[in-house]
């Protein structure tokens, strides 16, 4: 973050300037105790009267501008008849650079109706009206809007962001409701109170864009610009989100600061910005007849919404709307509550505890009806509101899935049969439905409450199902992307090593965010270990290409067999322009046993990749795998399908086996022999055959989970076969990629990383899925492949890493205190799949729309998203984010719609100031009445 500037302290206080500081500023202790070097007030104008002016020119300007009353209008007649008793030289090139420094504004006489401008008024310097702004909104932010002025004095940005919030500590919690002529005014999402008849003229951005048409003008976001310049950056672009309107929009286009757009244009960028999330605002000093900005701002940067929020008083800036949901509609997928600026709605549970109570959710304590002292300020109101879950927990299926996907919402658009809208919010997390369908370890059904009764939902079932109805149809399914950008594009070149479910999954979220990120494979497909680890009996490899395919069409580009660390390194990306890379390349060795003759076995990823490109015939050999993991499974049932006498072999016992009843009954149906607490001694050549020495193992581990074998070396096995294969587990080998780069690895040589970020020791490089963590299932991957998007994201933007993002952490409800007892039994439907002819075929899958909507429905509904109204600014862009109709607006503050002028603001203030004092000493003497009838 910049510093306050210094200099003008070490010089004498400029009594002009200090005079012009102390006429501009609104700060009660200012104007009591007079201006000092250090006020905002007083250094940033220095920037302008000091530094931009010679002192002739600044002497000049001040005394032309002493005279006038802030916000008041002067004719340029007048000003250029001062200016001639002054003897200026040129009164209108002075005017015109002040209006261009940000010092003074002006328009050409306001002449809009509802019907839009009336007759045109030649806009020359002779019909001009000129008038001193407030601070705020005003002259702190056109000094922001001039790029070539905030570069020569960045210390700008800050006194925006002070003037923004230091004149209202400790007294917004006093401002009334639609605000009292004071900043900025909350707007709904239009099309949300579209048939709300009560809605005023006021709160519907069409309206403004027909009373301003053709004086609507598109301009830099001066918050956003700050942020970024003050270290606390979004990663939004910072262009076009801002629409100055009517008098604003000529003086914007007249002074370099905007371009004029058309009402079309104007919608368009609303649209986008309802898409991105951020919400609309109004300026709210000019009365309910006129605005000259419509604002689309980003929580995380926007200074007029923090007012609000770090004051914890929403109900200054909110407008007359409050979100409500309808219980029996909401699916909980938590959509909502991610975009949620002001942190009101969370995810919550419907279902009642063991002594037939629900849980009751409380609205927080209101500035309106307590006194507010600084302790109930919330700084960290960016971080709290992307918090997602209440105290009750939610949908355990939500919480345990590590990428967030909303099991609950998609299972009731399956039940409905709205299968295309199911794939929607699945994609909307995970980019590979059909493939996790089929190999996920399907944390979600462990956790599923219904499971504690009569069996969990068959969850991948319905997700394979949803997703085969679209893997193979002609119109695929091409999610639509989300670009923080009124352009519509982001710049900056993303390179990403590796193509397996990491890498792709980082792809896939940095296109939805409107990049076109490059991808490099060193194999001649990508998929990773779902293409070469994965056997085609379990998911046929044209599915892998058809999932991909979606992300290509989304903008990756994927360049196949170029192997980074060897071709081309990492300083070679970034001479190619790639202004972040992430690496995703997995994990690239083997564990080999520390034995005689290991050179003679190899590795099982090596074994299973030969074996998917087809490059395996076993016929008539033996094949003996050693592990007794997912890997070891596969390993030896594709040798066995492959025409081998396979045979596994594991150290554990088999009380300790962690093989599950389903891996052990597919090895008994392939007839494969499982042998446990064998380990090998040695390996031989002996002619054409290899033997294999096995020694009993007595124990495995040493009591921490370590493998530490204890071995009788007396008790020896041995057994001729043709190939060993280790799937012992997979340890990371770096060969050449990381050469050259100062990245800090850890004891097991994995990357230390910032934990929610990803980002390594070297600022440009991110890493995620197994390269990071080492072997994982897909659907972690899936979801580091999420996180590590959003870092570059913001990393290429210049943005904060973490400020205000969501750590999509999901809290499971307590399941052991819900009560069952009115719900019917109704048992998973168990589906058996009949083995394929062909070896390597998927089974044919007996699971159909019948049992996919059966299975569906026998979901409990666990979640439940809530609404806080006393944090709800009623922004409406929950209601574009539903797709279960299951949140509305309505005008529950009518009174908010009120919006006054800024010399005005006591008359509001005043009597909400005594009706709030009132109802607090009330409160007070009710409370206090209650206690001693306790006592």
């Amino acid at each position: 973050m910049i510093a306050e500037p210094k200099h003008y302290r070490d010089k004498v206080l400029d009594r002009k300037l200090a005079e012009f500081a102390l006429k501009v500023t609104s700060r009660s202790e200012v104007r009591k105790r007079g201006v000092r070097s250090e006020d905002p007030e007083y250094w940033a104008y220095g920037a302008i009267f000091l530094d931009e002016m010679d002192e002739e020119e600044k002497d000049m300007a001040l005394s032309l501008l002493m005279p006038m009353r802030i916000r008041k209008k002067y004719p340029f007649s007048i000003l250029k008849e001062r200016g001639d008793k002054l003897n200026i030289p040129d009164t209108g090139k002075l005017l015109d650079k002040l209006a261009r420094l940000g010092v003074i504004e002006y328009d050409y006489g306001d002449r809009y109706s509802d019907d839009g401008p009336s007759e045109e008024i030649p806009r020359i310097e002779e019909n001009r009206l000129y008038s001193i702004p407030l601070l705020v909104p005003g002259s702190a932010e056109f000094t922001n809007m001039s790029l070539p002025l905030l570069k020569r004095h960045p210390e700008l940005t800050l006194f925006f962001e002070r003037m923004s919030l230091i004149p209202l500590e400790g007294k917004t919690q006093l401002i009334p409701p639609g605000g009292a002529g004071i900043g900025m005014h909350v707007i709904p999402v239009e099309r949300a109170i579209e048939s709300e008849n009560r809605a005023v003229k006021s709160e519907k951005i069409s309206y403004w864009l027909k009373r301003y048409t053709g004086h609507i003008a598109a301009s830099m976001c001066s918050c956003r610009y700050g942020r970024k310049v003050l270290g606390e950056g979004v990663a939004d672009d910072f262009q076009n989100w801002c629409l100055a309107v009517g008098d604003m929009a000529d003086f914007m286009v007249e002074t370099d600061r905007g371009y004029y757009i058309t009402a079309e244009r104007a919608l368009e960028i609303v649209r986008m910005a309802e898409e991105n999330g951020f919400v609309h605002q109004i300026t709210n000093i000019d009365g309910e007849e006129k605005i000259f900005a419509i604002c689309n701002c980003n929580v995380n940067s926007c200074n007029g919404l923090r007012v609000s929020l770090l004051f914890n008083t929403p109900n200054m800036g909110a407008s007359s709307y409050r979100a409500h949901i309808d219980a029996s509609k909401c699916a909980s997928c938590g959509i909502c509550v991610d975009y949620c600026p002001a942190g009101a709605l969370k995810m919550g549970t419907r279902l009642c505890k063991k002594d037939g109570k629900k849980y009751i959710y409380r609205d927080s304590k209101r500035a309106d009806e307590n006194i507010w002292p600084k302790s109930e300020w919330d700084y960290g109101y960016r971080d709290r509101n992307r918090e997602t879950t209440l105290y009750s927990g939610t949908s355990p299926c939500k919480a345990a899935c590590p990428a967030g996907v909303p099991v609950q919402a998609y299972l009731k658009k399956a039940a409905e049969g709205k299968y295309r809208e199911a794939l929607e919010l699945i994609k909307r997390e995970n980019p590979f439905p059909f493939i996790c369908g089929k190999i996920c370890n399907k944390r979600c059904e462990d956790s599923c409450t219904r499971g504690l009764f009569d069996g969990a939902v068959n969850i991948d079932e319905v997700k394979h199902y949803i997703a085969s109805l679209d893997i193979d149809s002609h119109d695929r399914y091409i999610p639509k992307k989300a670009v923080p950008s009124a352009d519509g594009l982001l710049s900056g070149k993303i390179a990403i090593v590796g193509g397996g479910p990491a890498g792709l999954s980082a792809a896939y979220f940095l296109s939805l965010m409107g990049y076109f990120p490059t991808l490099y494979e060193k194999e001649e497909r990508c998929g990773g270990m779902m293409e070469y680890g994965i056997p085609s009996y379990k998911i046929e490899k044209s599915a892998i290409e058809k999932e991909i395919a979606v992300i290509e069409e989304l903008g990756t580009e994927i360049i196949t067999g170029v192997e980074i660390g060897k071709d081309i390194g990492i300083d070679g990306l970034r001479k190619m322009g790639y202004k972040a890379i992430v690496i995703a390349s997995g994990v690239g060795g083997s564990r080999v046993p520390e034995i005689e003759g290991r050179e003679l076995g190899e590795s099982a990823i090596r074994f299973l990749k030969r074996a998917n490109r087809g490059e395996e015939d076993l016929k008539g050999k033996r094949v003996v795998v050693i592990g007794g993991g997912n890997i070891a499974i596969d390993s030896a049932i594709v040798s066995r399908r492959s025409g081998a006498e396979a045979t596994l072999i594991t150290r554990r016992s088999r009380e300790n086996s962690n093989l599950g009843d389903y891996a052990i009954s597919e090895l008994e149906e392939e007839g494969i022999p499982l042998l446990y607490s064998l380990y090998p001694y040695k390996i031989e050549n002996s002619g054409d055959r290899l033997i294999l020495t096995l020694c009993k193992v007595i124990s495995s581990n040493d009591g921490n989970g370590r493998f530490l074998p204890i071995m009788d070396y007396e008790s020896l096995t041995e057994i001729e076969c043709d190939r060993v294969v280790y799937a012992l587990g997979l340890v990371q080998e770096w060969k050449g990629l990381l050469k050259g780069e100062d990245i800090n690895l850890g004891e097991s040589g994995y990357p230390l990383v910032d934990e929610e970020t990803l980002q390594s020791s070297v600022e440009d490089v991110f890493f995620a899925g197994d390269a990071l963590s080492g072997p994982s299932f897909v659907i972690d991957a899936i979801a580091s492949g999420h996180r590590v998007a959003e870092s570059v994201h913001r990393y290429v933007q210049s943005a904060h890493l973490t400020l205000g993002r969501s750590k999509r952490r999901y809290k499971a409800l307590d399941r052991c205190d819900i009560d069952f007892s009115s719900y019917d039994s109704s048992p998973r439907i168990e589906i058996r799949h009949k083995k394929s002819t062909a070896p390597f075929s998927e089974p044919d899958r007996s699971y159909g729309e019948k049992e996919a909507r059966e299975d569906a429905s026998r979901c409990l509904s666990c979640g439940l998203t809530v609404v806080d109204s006393s944090k709800c600014i009623g922004c409406g862009i929950c209601t574009t984010k539903c797709s279960f109709g299951a949140i509305t607006l309505e005008r529950d503050v009518p009174e908010a719609s009120r919006l006054i002028r800024s010399e005005d603001k006591y008359r509001a203030i005043i009597p909400y100031v005594i009706k709030r004092g009132a109802k607090i000493a009330i409160k007070g003497l009710k409370r206090g009445s209650e206690e001693e009838i306790e006592r």
